[in-house]
């Protein structure tokens, strides 16, 4: 760390000429060439845009749009698709970031218990849209190879004489608006500034055919003129990118998959320079002036600012990340929801439901969704899940062909496809899947597993696009599956429409070795076995990568290594909600197991409480679907009770809750019909300050016990 980000560190905890003593290595006072307390631009920043938002026409949360504009099932329009604006491409991303998180259906609750127009206290009143300024920059380590996009919203309600901060690093693999719904939503109707970050995973997409990629308002550019403003370019010599073109012409590289950094390995250190980014923003506003200079006082510091690390999902993982490695003492709380939180094996730590137990720390992501992207599409043809949502998407000759090649390999048993079907279900809930979840098997399999299989992969183990990892590349396709140019309204739009990990924004996953030459993964066959079987050769080396000792999977496992979280939390109060269905991240080897690991490390200094909650999954915007909409419900609710919780006991000193099973009761259908009942309170019973001694999660002698 050089000196002067030293002294900026220091700054932010401080805030006063006292902390200049503790100081190493700066010299003396004439090396520092600004008032010590000056408000100094965070080395890592580049350039940083900024755009007030009058709240009426245009605003920081809906994009113009309102929780009317929000709720439309058609998106906003694009005057010029070929040509759209920036500003155009940012409110496609916030109408697609938004739904991508919550159900905006009026019968689950949109408008009423949650939503734009829901206020801080509760009170549902116009269209939510809130006004404020938007800073917009890269972080980068130099060169532009990460360029990092990290936002920082300031509402104009924000009260400088009562500063909060709350986090927004964006879930999956989206782009710099992927929280805008969750933490981002709580914060700006709280008046608190939002720090966003895309975490190095966000939306970059190179199409390596044109060499055109995106810049950071999501306009496209040539590779060569956006050069390091580029926000992703696959690291290809020209002569490399023309080889790949011409043996697999029309295919994309991912920032995700191919950025070859590893992002994950350093969400956390992004997250707290997001929080870093907003301090100086908020003091660049509200500073007090330097007299005979352009400079500001930092006015505003961290010891007298609420910080609250948030998000969800893998967005949650990354605050969970920063709060362990915030030697600066940056973050005052966590409250999150279903984090994926990778922990190094360790047997000390049990966890235990009702007759089931389960030993050690949980599975790292690689592991557990390579063995659903084998098992979930067999197990998705158990009898018992017939009627389980999407099921009629998913091709039945191609699920039992995946079946019997699994029973070849030892891997499940049984003489029928039903027998078969059952004993794939059966392993998955052996492996620590919740008998809640099995109804999600087959839209995560068909939605999500792949994709994110995929992606992680390519991302631990570093490799380049051109490698083609497992046989698999990005691409558009016909009906048919053949590989096809994308259509360039699609990819001009890809900023606003894309998620980051295909299939997305019409490209898909490309079988390379498809038999008779490359197709769309899911319509190819396997060369192992001659059919079609959802790719089954790509499925299993997928899984060596993460089990088996190849050299591509010693890669694997060398990057995963690099992502496991420690538990300790420095003693921070932290809030974890996550759902008991939940098929993505399930609970088994993720919440659980950290709550027990964090009590273990930090001992009688954790503060974190766990709060599981029946009925609830992974994916919120689901819930407007037929078969999720009756038997789920939104998990959304609480993590907003969550951040509520975290505010109140960091501003006002109110307990938090201990740690809890919440028992809901589903929306279900009346009169034998086929339409879901709408949702209330009373299909929601709040997190408890007190709950029943049945509902009571615990940790004692090292073993965490769950309730039934």
């Amino acid at each position: 760390m050089t000196c002067q980000q030293k002294k900026y560190r220091m700054m932010l905890c401080a805030g006063t000429v006292s902390a200049l003593s503790a100081l190493t290595g700066c010299g003396s006072d004439s090396d520092i060439d600004a008032p010590f307390n000056a408000n100094l631009k965070p080395a890592f920043l580049g350039a940083i845009s900024e755009i007030d938002y009058n709240g009426a026409t245009d605003d920081l949360l809906t994009a113009g749009l309102g929780k009317t504009g929000l709720a439309q099932a058609t998106p906003p329009s694009v005057a010029i698709p070929l040509q759209p604006t920036a500003a155009e491409l940012r409110r496609l991303a916030i109408y697609n970031n938004y739904r991508a998180i919550v159900d905006v259906s009026v019968s689950g609750g949109f408008g009423s218990l949650y939503g734009p127009n829901v206020d801080a206290q509760g009170n549902t009143a116009g269209e939510g849209k809130i006004a404020g300024t938007e800073y917009i920059a890269y972080a980068d380590g130099g060169g532009g190879r990460q360029n990092v996009t990290m936002m920082v919203q300031v509402p104009a309600s924000f009260n400088p004489a009562r500063p909060c901060i709350v986090t927004g690093t964006s879930s999956g693999s989206r782009g710099v608006y992927g929280a805008i719904g969750s933490s981002g939503e709580w914060g700006l109707k709280h008046g608190c500034a939002v720090a966003y970050n895309d975490k190095g995973t966000g939306n970059g997409i190179h199409d390596l055919q044109n060499n055109t990629v995106h810049v950071q308002n999501g306009l496209r550019a040539s590779a060569t003129s956006a050069g390091s403003a580029s926000n992703f370019t696959a690291g290809l010599t020209e002569a490399e990118r023309q080889a790949f073109n011409a043996a697999s012409p029309n295919r994309f590289a991912f920032k995700h998959a191919h950025s070859q950094q590893n992002p994950e390995k350093d969400w956390g250190k992004w997250t707290l320079q997001s929080i870093e980014f907003a301090f100086y923003v908020l003091n660049q506003k509200y500073g007090e002036p330097v007299p005979g200079t352009a400079l500001r006082l930092r006015t505003i510091a961290a010891s007298g600012t609420i910080v609250i690390g948030s998000s969800v999902s893998n967005g949650a993982t990354a605050a969970i990340a920063a709060a362990e490695q915030d030697e600066a003492g940056l973050i005052d709380g966590i409250a999150v929801g279903e984090p994926s939180l990778q922990l190094a094996p360790d047997n000390r730590v049990s966890v235990v439901r009702g007759a089931r137990s389960w030993l050690g720390t949980g599975r790292v992501l690689a592991d557990y969704f390579t063995l659903a992207n084998l098992l979930e599409p067999c197990a998705a043809l158990a009898p018992t899940l017939q009627n389980a949502p999407f099921r009629a998407l998913l091709v039945d000759t191609f699920a039992a062909n995946r079946c019997n090649t699994l029973r070849n390999a030892g891997l499940i048993s049984g003489s029928t496809t039903d027998e078969l079907a059952a004993s794939a279900l059966n392993a998955l809930i052996a492996a620590g899947w919740e008998p809640e979840s099995n109804l999600l098997h087959a839209s995560h399999y068909l939605f999500a597993i792949p994709n994110v299989a995929i992606t992680y992969n390519n991302a631990y183990g570093r490799f380049s696009v051109k490698d083609n990892l497992c046989g698999v590349s990005f691409g558009a396709t016909t009906p048919a599956g053949q590989p096809v140019p994308l259509p360039q309204q699609a990819l001009a739009l890809s900023f606003g429409t894309a998620n980051g990990v295909p299939p997305t924004a019409g490209i898909n996953i490309i079988n390379n070795n498809s038999a008779g030459g490359a197709l769309n993964d899911p319509l190819s066959v396997s060369p192992g076995t001659g059919q079609r079987d959802y790719n089954i050769d790509g499925a299993l080396c997928q899984r060596e990568l993460v089990t088996g000792s190849s050299t591509n999977a010693r890669r694997v496992q060398q990057g995963v290594s690099e992502v496991l979280r420690s538990a300790n939390l420095r003693g921070k109060p932290a809030l974890i909600v996550h759902g008991r269905s939940d098929a993505l991240i399930p609970v088994t080897f993720n919440s659980r197991p950290y709550f027990g690991m964090n009590r273990l490390v930090e001992g009688n200094n954790s503060k974190l409480s766990y709060i599981e909650v029946t009925n609830a999954q992974h994916f919120d915007s689901f819930l407007g679907f037929p078969g999720y909409d009756a038997r789920f419900i939104p998990l959304h609710w609480y993590y907003i009770q969550a951040m509520d919780l975290m505010y109140a006991h960091l501003s006002a000193g109110a307990s938090l809750p201990p740690s809890q099973l919440v028992r809901t009761t589903p929306r279900g259908v009346s009169g034998g019909g086929t339409v879901a009942n709408s949702i209330s309170s009373a299909n929601l019973p709040p997190i408890r300050q007190a709950p029943a001694a049945g509902d009571q999660i615990t940790f004692v002698n090292n073993v965490v016990t769950i309730p039934d």
